[in-house]
């Protein structure tokens, strides 16, 4: 079986869940701000919902990044990844046509509400 090599580590379920959800939430928000918003034009590449979607995918790229390497702060990057997360999902939502991002945005926003208020 070939396993991420973070989980081999003492790292637990949730926070493999996580680390799985940023990562992919990560992707996701790029994928989306650099092929389809700037396809789409108008009001998808207004720079503040652009400018959300890309701060949104590098905080998860970095919150992904802090729960890797065991960063004793993970905890507060999960908090504020959640804020930008759920700010994000909001914004492609009322933009519409973006349900894919909403959904991995509202998946790494709850994870990360988990992860930061989890006692490890």
């Amino acid at each position: 079986m070939n396993q991420p090599a973070y989980a081999h580590t003492n790292t637990d379920q949730s926070m493999q869940a996580c680390i799985e959800a940023c990562s992919h939430c990560h992707q996701v928000c790029l994928h989306t701000a650099m092929n389809h918003c700037l396809k789409a034009g108008g009001e998808h590449v207004e720079a503040e919902h652009f400018r959300q979607m890309l701060n949104c995918a590098e905080i998860c790229q970095t919150s992904a990044n802090f729960q890797l390497s065991s960063s004793p702060f993970h905890r507060h990057v999960c908090e504020v990844c959640a804020k930008i997360c759920e700010a994000c999902a909001a914004s492609c939502k009322k933009i519409g046509g973006m349900d894919e991002c909403v959904e991995a945005c509202n998946n790494c926003a709850e994870s990360c509400r988990k992860m930061a208020t989890a006692q490890h």
